[in-house]
């Protein structure tokens, strides 16, 4: 469907592709939209919801400037999925139980982080001189990573939060594997860092913001250049821990399943990032928060809730969203609010024939905590088209 709505009460107007807002999503996509560095026209995706400063489901085009806190501190978070040869005939209560368990050993989640011993050195070896570089002029940082955590370890974790790895199937019954994780602690670290670099250099030079999530730092000035490089060393991070978490669950899938090849290109994407793009006949920042891009012929991922269907697409290169579209189904209440709705049996109900963790620990991420994905693939047929849908067999959260 086309644009649901417009606002038009800032400096530039907003397009929205469904017609559900929450009031205090409406006010954060306002707020963007009277920034003077905002180009053309804020959009927002069929799942936006409240965020922080900016709201999750914007793509924001600014004008030789970047808000850190739009781009936010899980920098690159994003998707990743594979399918492979096999099929539902290929497996069977016993060995997808077993491999739940052995994702669950080979993959750590939450604060885990792989032990020095076992850490994927190969894989963050290409990181190492560039993350130096930024430290050398930014020592403050690594006094906001904890001692316990270390980057090199967190290669191939998952985290915490709505993070997750899915073996899935797809309408023609072929196996997948799936997965959604981000830049771990030291994308916060970079992401916070630098936000409150910018909160200082708005109040120093006495910026009017209607928010003041909403610092940017402008071309030119003194943390621009080492904010882009921060932030693209985490968005290569985030790429490279989410290739190294597929590889583990092949490798988990090749102990217990039979034999195998992957069958299609890795989809690799992005959804918290800011990108140099030409849109509307100027080179602007794009920043994503909470969607994906969606240029005519690319492949990306939308993952519903962890009971619902996922979806493989292809964008359409919609130039009114900025050729971006939704990254998922988009949180309908906050977790605490779920937690205290909702209870673990409810959960079980939910989440029938998929193997996941059902206890109350995870009840915040109950299928129905999230907007109906049906509803926000229906609002954006002028964004994207399905290429496979997925349903999940095999769930482990973060």
């Amino acid at each position: 469907m086309p644009v649901r709505q417009v606002i038009e009460e800032g400096r530039v107007p907003v397009r929205i592709y469904t017609g559900e807002i929450e009031a205090q999503a409406r006010r954060q996509l306002v707020n963007v939209s009277q920034l003077p560095i905002v180009h053309h026209h804020v959009a927002a995706m069929p799942d936006v919801h409240t965020g922080i400063g900016a709201t999750v489901g914007s793509v924001i085009a600014t004008h030789r400037a970047i808000i850190p806190a739009a781009v936010g501190v899980d920098i690159g978070c994003g998707m990743i999925a594979t399918r492979t040869s096999l099929t539902a005939d290929d497996l069977d209560e016993s060995s997808l139980k077993r491999l739940f368990d052995q994702i669950s050993r080979d993959v750590p989640v939450g604060r885990d982080q792989h032990k020095e011993s076992r850490a994927l050195d190969e894989a963050a070896k290409p990181f190492g001189r560039s993350l130096k570089r930024i430290l050398g002029r930014h020592p403050q940082l690594e006094t906001r990573f904890p001692r316990t955590q270390n980057w090199v370890c967190q290669m191939g974790t998952l985290g915490g939060g709505n993070h997750f790895i899915e073996v899935c199937l797809d309408e023609a019954s072929h196996v997948w594997t799936m997965l959604h994780s981000g830049s771990r602690g030291i994308g916060n670290a970079i992401g916070t860092y630098f936000i409150e670099l910018a909160r200082r250099d708005a109040e120093r030079r006495e910026l009017n913001l209607p928010d003041r999530d909403l610092a940017y730092f402008e071309e030119g000035a003194a943390h621009f250049d080492d904010y882009v490089e921060a932030v693209g060393w985490a968005q290569g991070y985030a790429a490279a821990n989410r290739h190294a978490m597929v590889n583990l669950v092949l490798a988990a899938m090749r102990r217990h399943l039979p034999d195998f090849v992957v069958t299609s290109e890795v989809v690799n994407c992005h959804h918290n990032y800011v990108e140099r793009e030409h849109h509307y006949g100027r080179d602007v920042w794009v920043t994503r928060k909470g969607a994906i891009r969606a240029r005519a012929g690319e492949l990306g991922i939308i993952p519903g809730s962890m009971g619902a269907k996922s979806y493989i697409v292809r964008g359409k290169g919609s130039e009114e969203s900025f050729q971006s579209c939704a990254h998922g189904a988009g949180r309908r209440m906050s977790r605490t609010q779920a937690a205290r709705t909702y209870t673990s049996r409810d959960l079980v109900e939910q989440t029938r024939g998929v193997l996941c963790r059902k206890d109350k620990g995870v009840v915040d991420e109950i299928p129905a905590a999230y907007k109906s994905i049906d509803e926000v693939m229906e609002n954006q047929r002028d964004l994207v088209d399905t290429v496979h849908t997925l349903k999940q067999v095999i769930c482990v959260k973060g």
